[in-house]
């Protein structure tokens, strides 16, 4: 029997990228379906999404009142998907940034691969052999490396990626952390994710992709972001570590 996937994007002002990206992943994998979860976009996201989804029926669209966030965007998704029985739950950003064409191979590396040992977690990874970064300045790769560096020691977890937005979960996992419990909101977001996923006992893998620097539109990266990340991981961390 086939898995139903379905890949959460959240949107803020990505007009630009809607059809590209979203045309990209059918190209690569017609059997998904697509929820965008617009974050009251002021530049026509959301009308173009709605406008999309009764063009295409695998299309679905969730619209929040304001913008609140990559993390409760993600988990608002999660939780419209789990309610709609999908398998597969996939994380993947709309500015093009995670490239349509590396999906199967994550698709593919959850399912079990040549392996036949199932994930519960699979990570589009710029930092194991094989995956890269393009179009990035040497600090922007620094801060992306230092931040993994810092989570992946802090929280003892051997995950090379720990801040990787792209990824595909076995809706299986996500039922059974405690989701409502998450409070993490920007980039921290991903490494709250892949720390309870471990705790759990959960499978985590790693496949290389490439990351290119996003074409179209403006970056939500800012410097509050970064703090937030660092703070968070430094409690978990510390934590952590009083329980030993």
């Amino acid at each position: 029997m086939t898995e139903r996937t379905c890949v959460v994007m959240p949107t803020y002002n990505e007009l630009e990228n809607l059809r590209p990206t979203i045309g990209g992943i059918f190209a690569c994998r017609p059997s998904v379906e697509i929820l965008i979860v617009d974050d009251g976009s002021p530049d026509g996201t959301g009308e173009l999404a709605d406008r999309m989804a009764i063009e295409d029926p695998r299309i679905h669209v969730l619209h929040r009142a304001g913008k609140n966030g990559l993390g409760p965007a993600y988990l608002a998704g999660f939780a419209w998907a789990l309610n709609q029985g999908f398998d597969v739950i996939c994380e993947m950003d709309m500015d093009g940034s995670h490239r349509p064409q590396d999906l199967p191979k994550l698709l593919d590396a959850l399912a079990g691969g040549t392996s036949g040992a199932v994930p519960d977690l699979v990570i589009g990874s710029r930092r194991v052999d094989g995956g890269r970064t393009e179009g990035w300045s040497a600090f922007r790769d620094l801060i992306s490396r230092g931040g993994s560096w810092y989570a992946r020691t802090m929280l003892g977890i051997d995950v090379r990626d720990m801040t990787a937005g792209f990824r595909t979960y076995r809706a299986s996992m996500l039922r059974a952390l405690d989701l409502d419990a998450i409070e993490a909101n920007g980039y921290v977001f991903q490494i709250d994710m892949t720390r309870r996923v471990a705790a759990a006992g959960g499978r985590i893998v790693e496949v290389p992709i490439v990351f290119p620097d996003r074409v179209r539109g403006k970056s939500k990266m800012s410097n509050a972001i970064v703090v937030e990340a660092m703070r968070r991981v430094t409690v978990w961390g510390l934590q952590r570590l009083l329980r030993k």
